[in-house]
């Protein structure tokens, strides 16, 4: 009879998202809506990282001269400006650029806090359980308790605005989903025999924690983390668009949203255009997100 060492078998193999990376990448060029929506998606980011080298104007710099311009394949547009100009003579283009940059980094950063807090609870939760569970389920369930978006309009109406404090707000009011998610895949793990001999042969519970179970559950991480990036992204806006947001000379398309809504009716570009990156950024996010949870399912592999 063969013994087989306990370091051979104290770790599972860490769930991949759908198996190799072969298989994984055959399935989201498949996927041709996904495929758009990740070269927007690059198009967006590559916009947002050279926007002061492409845009071609100062995206704070006013004209009255040239106030309400519009674009350029209509009457009275001029090549200049590509999207116009809005009602203080700035250019649309610019400003379109310079705001995927505030809402990309609100998004990432917003999500990858929330992932870290929601990760390490669910992952306490999960573990140890008992008196440990209860209480930060029950912190969870409070935190549930009141809407993410009026919470945060609380949190930056009384402490002011300003962009490293929105991420911290929106960080801090997603990591729920993460949790509970993390926690329910810990519990399920827990009990796998290559957790009890990690157990037996004195593996500390940290290094459990974090050689063992956090690769296992990197794939719905993965998921949740790209859809809250959308969120955050219209959460962003949402703030910008009441006032509430980043400092007002910071450019963001929540904040051009509402600085067009008067001119919908005679210079309908000064609103259209940023609401159409919002919903173009936050489409491709959310699509993106629903491909890497197909990916995740072992369902989705089968010939």
């Amino acid at each position: 009879m063969t013994v087989v060492p306990p370091a051979a078998t104290d770790r599972a193999p860490a769930k991949k998202l759908g198996g190799p990376r072969s298989v994984v990448l055959r399935a989201l060029l498949r996927n041709r809506l996904a495929v758009l929506a990740l070269a927007v998606l690059a198009l967006l980011l590559v916009a947002a990282l050279s926007a002061p080298l492409i845009a071609p104007y100062d995206p704070n710099t006013q004209d009255l001269l040239i106030r309400l311009r519009p674009p350029a394949w209509q009457d009275g547009g001029t090549g200049a400006h590509l999207l116009g100009t809005d009602q203080l003579g700035r250019d649309m283009l610019s400003r379109v650029f310079h705001g995927a940059r505030v809402s990309l980094l609100v998004g990432a950063g917003a999500a990858l806090l929330a992932g870290v807090i929601g990760t390490a609870v669910g992952l306490a939760a999960g573990y140890f359980g008992g008196w440990a569970d209860r209480t930060l389920m029950r912190l969870a369930d409070v935190q549930l308790a009141f809407p993410s978006l009026l919470l945060a309009l609380a949190v930056v109406g009384f402490l002011g605005s300003g962009l490293w404090l929105v991420v911290l707000v929106l960080g801090f009011t997603g990591w729920v989903s993460y949790a509970r998610v993390v926690r329910s895949e810990v519990m399920s793990l827990r009990t796998r025999d290559f957790i009890t001999e990690a157990r037996a042969i004195g593996v500390t519970d940290t290094t459990i924690m974090r050689r063992h179970l956090l690769p296992n559950v990197m794939a719905p991480l993965a998921t949740i983390g790209t859809l809250h990036v959308a969120a955050a992204i219209v959460a962003e806006a949402s703030l910008s668009y009441l006032g509430l947001g980043v400092p007002k000379e910071t450019v963001t398309w929540g904040a051009m949203l509402a600085d067009g809504q008067l001119y919908l009716g005679t210079s309908w570009w000064v609103a259209v255009f940023p609401g159409i990156a919002l919903m173009l950024t936050s489409l491709a996010v959310n699509i993106t997100g629903d491909a890497l949870r197909d990916v995740a399912d072992p369902k989705a592999y089968r010939r």
